[in-house]
């Protein structure tokens, strides 16, 4: 057993949670397999609430549900990866000799140690972190068509894993360094079509033409499609939880509806604004028939004072669940334009200013040329 393999199994007992250089609390297992954490005592007198919903800033021991994060809390599977990240940790694992699901959740925590997405970082890091090389695109997203359609364990196979085994989403994804900052670059999958990257950046502009607040966002090479990570700032890496994260809503399955989502703006940010950038970006969803609106496609970010809306992602045509929206409107997958009168109507915001914000995506779209769904009433 090498080096890498033996601090990968080392048995963990307990995970230190810390934020910015900062203790935020312990992590340990149950003897059922639940986590459970406190608080460290410092960072209740100064810190913040990680996720206000089921981790609130209070003393004692807190225990997860089996459900939906298989004794996880939402907030810390949030850094664990996903999807593309779950595939290349798997094979990467078995490329060492290690079948993945003899990890525990703090072993994968330790694992993702100071490389997963949002500000949390966990101690032990056994984390494997990008080296300082010049990436070559077209080779990663050849390595990464091989990976995703054969048992590849060929010499991309750990620079993938480097590069983007934190990541989440279905599609093939690195983190890079461009120009001094931390940049997300996507790679086509299987199903999608050659000019996937194109579309994504063309749909990204259109998002900010339409008020929609984004990352910045490149077409890297004229096919892939490269943006900014919001979680990572110079003054330091920023706390982000996604809506499955705070709300514990099982990402995989239609499980939320907008309405829940405005709700949860608001009580988060306490600002009125936000939830009407919010409408404004479910507006967006419904007009380009983004029915992929799950509720990891939304994120929330502490700023060190407030919880904000964070900037929008993943925003281009897409199936969704049998066709429908993932995120219903007033309950509803293939919503009436009364569907969304009514979530606006619901969530506080007034008839008018939600008119003048459907009406201003709904022109700006057309302006561009884009043929928007013919809405029942």
């Amino acid at each position: 057993m090498n080096e890498i393999t033996h601090s990968i199994l080392a048995p963990i007992e307990v995970v230190e949670v810390v934020y910015r250089g900062t203790r935020v609390g312990r992590l340990a297992q149950t003897s059922d397999r639940l986590c459970a954490f406190e608080y460290d005592a410092a960072f209740l007198q100064g810190g913040f609430s990680i996720s206000p919903l089921f981790l609130p800033l209070q003393q004692g021991v807190a225990v997860a549900k089996a459900t939906p994060f298989g004794g996880n809390f939402g907030v810390f599977n949030d850094s664990l990866p996903d999807g593309w990240g779950s595939l290349l940790l798997d094979r990467y694992l078995r490329s060492i000799g290690i079948a993945a699901s003899r990890l525990t959740v703090l072993q994968r925590l330790a694992l993702v140690g100071s490389t997963g997405r949002g500000g949390l970082e966990y101690i032990p890091d056994n984390s494997i972190s990008p080296e300082n090389e010049v990436v070559h695109f077209d080779q990663l997203a050849a390595a990464a068509q091989q990976l995703l359609h054969s048992e590849y364990a060929g010499e991309g196979l750990e620079t993938l894993f480097r590069h983007g085994g934190s990541s989440g989403g279905a599609r093939p994804k690195v983190f890079v360094n461009i120009d001094g900052k931390e940049w997300l670059v996507k790679f086509r999958a299987g199903s999608d079509p050659a000019d996937v990257g194109k579309t994504e950046y063309e749909y990204a502009q259109l998002a900010v033409d339409c008020g929609i607040r984004m990352p910045e966002t490149r077409l890297l090479e004229g096919r892939y499609f490269a943006t900014e990570r919001f979680d990572r700032s110079r003054q330091g890496k920023i706390h982000t939880v996604s809506a499955a994260g705070l709300l514990h809503a099982d990402y995989r399955i239609p499980s939320l509806d907008y309405l829940a989502l405005l709700k949860l703006c608001l009580h988060l940010t306490r600002n009125m604004k936000e939830v009407k950038a919010l409408y404004r970006q479910m507006v967006f969803n419904v007009l380009i028939s983004n029915r992929d609106d799950h509720a990891n496609n939304f994120s929330f970010q502490y700023d060190g004072t407030h919880w904000i809306l964070s900037p929008a992602y993943d925003l281009l045509p897409s199936a969704g669940f049998n066709g429908l929206h993932t995120t219903t409107i007033n309950n509803q997958g293939n919503p009436t334009l009364n569907d969304i009168r009514q979530v606006a109507d619901d969530a506080g915001i007034p008839k008018k200013q939600a008119a003048e914000i459907f009406d201003e995506v709904k022109t700006t779209l057309g302006a561009h040329g884009l043929i928007t769904p013919n809405l029942r009433p």
